[in-house]
């Protein structure tokens, strides 16, 4: 039998997001932190690019806003792009406070400052770094700190099974009460009850074959929320980072969009450039002109492969500027200093996400989304490069200043049900799970990827519902496992974004289709609901 917890507030995924709101928190609140692997291992930890926000004085607030919107494609929500934009200097102050050891410099004058780099997308240097893995000092800073913190209660190799709200316990009033959790290494289903739920699970990048993200990124808030009653919004803008580096072993190692701001161009197997073709802006225009350009390129010329060339620049400041990435190059044979190296497109970030306000409440009381698990309407249709870690520590922080002033008013919930599992078995066929995971991830590629059409979202259509039936009846016969919980999250996340997908009947940011290529004059978030959740309030900043 499962035990059960209880806490203020349960925070679900330990990345910079979710750790931000447990440190912002926990001077007034009892903490409790599930982490699906180790606490550091997710998204944030592998993030290479830093941290955009206005430092440079000739740079500007409504500078960093235009580029934003324009990223967007016309979907963003300015209020949240302002509201980000606004909050993210004080923001980035607060990781200096904590100690992220980001680079400096010294300028002509003698002046030491922190040094920004320029990414595709941006007008400005304005992305703060701490060299060439800004997301690892970030992590490791934040997780030091939480697990200094008295009131704070971390739980490792947990995994979230699914929400348990007051519509799912037969109560007058629709309140998220807590979460069921899997302790991984010792196959126990617990219940953590708490006033308040905060999924930061992260994206759901893993339902495509190739990915840059780490394997924890099956989507689990996201399909959760869902389950539990929530909207979501605008799943169909699944961000491609343009270059992945290219190599059997490499898996998910991503060469920083820095490379391009500083300065590297891509060629083609012969050796020619081809993003002028494309776009005037070159190797700066943003992540999904730069990926689609690639895909067209790479299946015109039947390579498997492009080419990033920074080679001309001086070895030592390519060393300096970019350590990580060279030396990760270096160990798979290739020297950056000296030749280019092979990169292709892999599933990056989700920009869409489970529907809140500027406060990271959604659609149930007392449940709460940030980062990217969330849809502020930061993002719109594509999400310029390096705000990504700006909206986790800024809506974390807005977070946990909206559950502080709520925490006395909210009683903990009455002791939860026990996870049943009286009617099930150990599965003698977990050749399925391994099965359908692999055809998942292959039919999303094919199929839903980067450039799409009509005739191959009804095919992952169909197949997508053949495994959800398939699935639903596997998952209320065994009992759960790691792998048939995150397959089954990644299952109902790659039906959101087919269905996200089939509704757009337009080609805007990181949604193009070839059946619909044009963009429509008036932009439309793509918003699905529940079809059992009667009860939405409206989501209001």
């Amino acid at each position: 039998m499962g035990k059960q917890f209880n806490s203020d507030v349960l925070v679900i995924g330990s990345g910079a997001a979710g750790l931000t709101l447990a440190l912002q928190l926990a001077d007034s609140a009892r903490v409790t932190v599930i982490s699906k692997g180790t606490l550091t291992e997710g998204s944030t930890f592998y993030a290479q690019g830093g941290v955009s926000a206005v430092f440079n004085d000739e740079d500007s607030i409504d500078s960093h806003v235009e580029d934003t919107l324009n990223s967007g494609a016309g979907l963003c929500n300015k209020e949240a792009v302002q509201f980000a934009v606004e909050h993210a200097r004080e923001a980035v102050q607060k990781l200096i406070e904590y100690g992220v050891p980001f680079t400096r410099e010294i300028s002509s004058d003698g002046v030491e400052n922190y040094h920004l780099t320029r990414e595709g997308g941006h007008s400005h240097r304005r992305v703060i770094h701490a060299a060439d893995t800004t997301g690892r000092a970030m992590e490791t800073t934040l997780a030091d700190r939480v697990k200094q913190h008295p009131n704070l209660t971390i739980y490792e190799q947990h995994i979230a099974v699914d929400l348990i709200t007051g519509d799912k316990l037969g109560l007058s009033t629709n309140r998220c009460l807590g979460a069921y959790v899997l302790d991984r290494e010792k196959q126990k289903v617990h219940a953590f009850r708490s006033k308040f739920v905060i999924l930061a699970t992260g994206g759901a990048s893993k339902v495509y074959l190739y990915t840059s993200n780490p394997d924890v990124s099956t989507g689990d808030g996201i399909a959760m929320a869902w389950r539990a009653g929530c909207r979501v919004a605008n799943m169909e803008f699944i961000q491609f980072h343009p270059t992945c580096l290219y190599h059997p072993k490499a898996k998910s190692f991503l060469v920083s969009e820095a490379v391009r701001g500083e300065g590297g161009k891509l060629l083609l197997p012969d050796g020619s450039p081809f993003m002028q073709k494309f776009d005037p802006r070159g190797e700066l225009a943003p992540r999904d002109i730069v990926a689609r350009a690639i895909d067209h390129e790479m299946k015109r010329t039947g390579s498997h492969c492009v080419y990033l060339d920074i080679s001309h620049k001086p070895i030592d400041e390519i060393k300096k500027r970019f350590p990580n990435i060279y030396q990760r190059c270096l160990e798979y044979g290739f020297d950056m200093a000296m030749e280019p190296i092979p990169v292709v497109p892999a599933a990056h970030y989700t920009c869409g996400g489970v529907m809140t306000d500027l406060n990271g409440r959604t659609d149930i009381d007392g449940l709460y989304a940030i980062g990217e698990t969330a849809h502020t309407g930061m993002h719109g249709a594509n999400r310029l490069a390096s705000n990504s870690l700006l909206e986790c520590i800024v809506f974390g922080e807005s977070a946990a200043n909206n559950i502080r002033n709520q925490l006395k008013k909210i009683k903990l919930p009455a002791p939860l049900p026990d996870w049943d599992e009286s009617r099930v078995t150990d599965s003698d066929e977990e050749v399925v799970v391994s099965h359908n995971w692999d055809e998942l991830r292959r039919f999303m590629w094919d199929y839903v990827g980067i450039v799409r059409t009509t005739k191959r979202l009804q095919r992952a259509k169909h197949r997508i519902d053949l495994l959800l039936s398939e699935i639903h009846d596997y998952y209320g016969n065994f009992r759960v496992t790691n792998d048939l919980l995150e397959l089954r999250d990644l299952t109902v996340v790659s039906d959101l974004i087919i269905r996200s997908a089939m509704q757009r009947k337009e080609s805007r940011g990181l949604h193009y289709t070839l059946d619909y290529p044009d963009t429509l004059p008036s932009a439309q978030d793509t918003i699905l609901t529940p079809e059992n959740f009667m009860t939405l309030k409206k989501v209001s900043g």
